[in-house]
């Protein structure tokens, strides 16, 4: 219950972020339990963290072509539009 909860806790945490960020995240923690699942180990977790952020970076960055993040400078609000 515990794991959980924190999981949930990053994923709110990163809602404010770009598609590219939010897959990266999402490859991330999905990679992670794949690589300490496979080996029982936390070096094989580390690696498969590892690979599953770029995978996922790359796909959600492919998912969102042309487009970039930009602050608004008066509010500070974050928002995506074309490049």
């Amino acid at each position: 219950m515990r794991n959980t909860i924190i999981a949930l806790a990053a994923l709110g945490a990163v809602a404010g972020c770009t598609t590219a960020e939010q897959s990266a995240v999402v490859g991330g923690v999905g990679g992670a339990a794949i690589g300490g699942l496979a080996t029982g180990r936390a070096s094989g977790a580390l690696i498969g963290a590892g690979a599953g952020a770029v995978a996922g970076y790359l796909v959600g960055k492919a998912a969102s072509p042309g487009y970039c993040l930009y602050e608004d400078r008066r509010t500070g609000r974050r928002y995506e539009a074309r490049c």
